[in-house]
């Protein structure tokens, strides 16, 4: 997968609640920069980057929403952290192939291993962010 270009700064204010800057807010010659600068150089650096999810695809479900967006680089953020969300939820479904698996004995030891993606292992998965997943009924 990729990821996005990182520029070494915070992406947060650096403070929770405090009205002290911390050392990542602190710019070399001892002034603060101010919040905004983070999210500028975010903007910045997304319109060089080209997210797993394509434009045209965000575009399309956010204005299925309703929500139009003029700058591509929001549709282009929102893209980054629908593939965030994504990414995060396929590593915790293989993490639950994983530990269900410990307990069995295989044929096949070291990296020859491949990891089938399950609804057994995506329920639980996409039910820690939220999302409840149920079998569809069976008719016969």
């Amino acid at each position: 997968m990729a990821t996005a270009p990182s520029s070494g700064t915070s992406s947060s204010a650096g403070t929770s609640g405090s009205s002290t800057p911390t050392p990542k807010d602190t710019l070399t010659n001892g002034d603060v920069k101010p919040a905004g600068d983070s999210l500028e150089d975010l903007l910045n650096q997304i319109e060089d980057y080209a997210p797993t999810i394509p434009d045209a695809v965000t575009s399309f479900y956010l204005n299925r929403a309703g929500f139009e967006a003029s700058d591509p680089r929001v549709t282009r953020v929102i893209s980054l952290a629908a593939q965030k969300f994504i990414s995060d939820i396929a590593n915790d479904a293989l993490q639950h192939c994983k530990m269900r698996g410990s307990g069995q004995s295989s044929k096949k030891v070291g990296k020859d291993k491949r990891y089938t993606l399950t609804m057994e292992d995506l329920t639980p998965a996409l039910s820690e962010h939220g999302i409840n997943v149920k079998k569809p009924y069976y008719f016969t």
